[in-house]
């Protein structure tokens, strides 16, 4: 429901921009922004608490909170409206994540880990595919209001079944408090940076408030470590970053995302920008290789990891992508689904071979007890890089296209197909993925400093 939730509104965004009354350019950023914020900002919190009071209990109440806050989605009267009731939304997303691969850890050996964090990826990935079909077909059928009003029948089911299937296999330890200074600082310094960013993009702002927006954000980071380093219940216990394993994955983790964050959401406005003008059902199609070459290398990928270690795995999986983002620099004005479709496979395939290896290595290297807490790390990094990933590929973008340009595809304006500056937007989109290009190349290095990891190959389960 996660997966699906973040495709469908991604796909829907040409179509809120148009349809919501009011919706300026940072508003529809911050529909995707906030949402991704949030939960980076509360995961590893969210672990803790699992890890004291229980992952399965608070995993169903995810899927609750996640429901209400897609039925207030689905009412919203305004942009702001929408960007608060994300949040709701993003809070019980953040349970579910923050759970998800330390239930699994939990249930099997590690020799069985990292096949069983593949599956898992494949039940994330099918909702990323089902979220660009669903979300176009619904938003061109049923206006975009039914993508976050579906997830109530969703959400009911799942909170009910995960209620009565769901057994907590976790020792508890409730002595553990919350870290609120760290959470507050992290959410702080995170929040500034991302506002400087949007906002000098769009000419809110100009460089010198940006400047010093940044140095306050940085500050704040700052603080945050300090305090983790004398907390005696940190919200992110730097410690875990002394294993290799642990922190090499982790540093890998963050670079990959930050590279893909953004891959779909510059290709949706161009799908359905001037010079293709694709409808929302059919710009989801053209997508659909992404997920599902994840889909079809994730198990795999996870299955061989368990025999052979993360690092060759890992890596190639990095090198794969990198080169389906080199191919996508040459994106023209106007390309068939044929002309994106091995690019999209080989990022798609990449991430599956990358992902899953890479995850049960994370999870592998610390103590049962700290289970909670490493998901959740892992998953912040993931939630920071994509949204810093959005927020830096606008930037990139504005650099070459004029920013009221760049606001009227977004915002959907008709008739632009013939104007000046296509060759500008189409320059911007190259520059977006040739950044993402540049960031895989540097996670093949924390990828291939992890080591060789010793496989346990005990008694099998199946």
């Amino acid at each position: 429901m996660g997966s699906v939730d973040s495709n469908i509104v991604l796909i829907a965004l040409p179509t809120i921009a148009r349809e919501l009354a009011g919706t300026s350019l940072f508003d529809l950023l911050w529909i995707l922004l906030g949402y991704q914020l949030v939960t980076a900002v509360v995961l590893v919190n969210f672990g803790r608490l699992a890890d004291m009071f229980g992952r399965v209990k608070l995993y169903n109440f995810g899927f609750a909170l996640f429901t209400v806050g897609s039925a207030l989605c689905g009412f919203s009267q305004s942009a702001v409206q929408l960007i608060l009731f994300r949040i709701i939304q993003a809070l019980g997303g953040a349970f579910l994540f923050a759970n998800s691969a330390a239930i699994i850890t939990d249930a099997f050996p590690e020799n069985e880990r990292g096949r069983a964090l593949g599956i898992n990826s494949v039940a994330f990935v099918v909702g990323s595919v089902l979220g660009l079909v669903l979300g176009g077909f619904l938003t061109a059928g049923f206006g975009w209001r039914s993508i976050f009003l579906v997830n109530i029948p969703i959400g009911i089911f799942a909170t009910i079944w995960s209620h009565y299937r769901l057994r907590e296999l976790a020792e508890l330890n409730r002595e553990e408090k919350l870290d609120i200074p760290g959470n507050v600082t992290l959410a702080v310094g995170l929040t500034i940076l991302l506002l400087g960013i949007t906002l000098v993009s769009i000419a809110i702002i100009e460089p010198l408030e940006f400047y010093l927006l940044t140095i306050v954000g940085v500050s704040m980071i700052v603080a945050f470590v300090m305090i983790e380093r004398r907390a005696k219940y940190p919200m992110l216990n730097l410690g875990l970053f002394k294993i290799r394993l642990f922190s090499a994955g982790n540093v890998a983790i963050f670079l990959n995302a930050l590279a893909r964050g953004a891959v779909s959401l510059v290709l949706i406005f161009y799908l359905q920008g001037p010079t293709m003008g694709l409808d929302p059902l059919t710009a989801g199609i053209f997508l659909v290789p992404v997920s599902a070459s994840v889909a079809a290398f994730g198990p795999v990928s996870g299955w061989i990891s368990d025999k052979r270690g993360a690092r060759a795995l890992a890596t190639l999986g990095l090198i794969i992508s990198s080169v389906g983002f080199l191919m996508l620099t040459q994106i023209g004005e106007t390309v068939t689904f044929n002309d994106l479709l091995l690019p999209l496979v080989l990022v798609g395939s990449g991430m599956g071979i990358f992902a899953s290896p890479n995850r049960a290595s994370i999870m592998n290297s610390v103590p049962p007890a700290a289970r909670g807490l490493a998901s959740g790390t892992s998953a912040t990094l993931i939630n920071v890089g994509a949204t810093f990933s959005l927020g830096i590929s606008f930037a990139a973008m504005t650099v070459s296209t004029p920013i009221a340009d760049l606001t009227e595809i977004f915002l959907g304006a008709p008739g632009l197909g013939s104007a000046p500056w296509i060759g500008e937007f189409i320059n911007s989109i190259r520059s977006v993925y040739l950044l993402s290009t540049i960031f895989l190349l540097i996670a093949i290095v924390p990828s291939l400093m992890r080591g060789h990891q010793k496989v346990d190959r005990g008694p099998r389960l199946f």
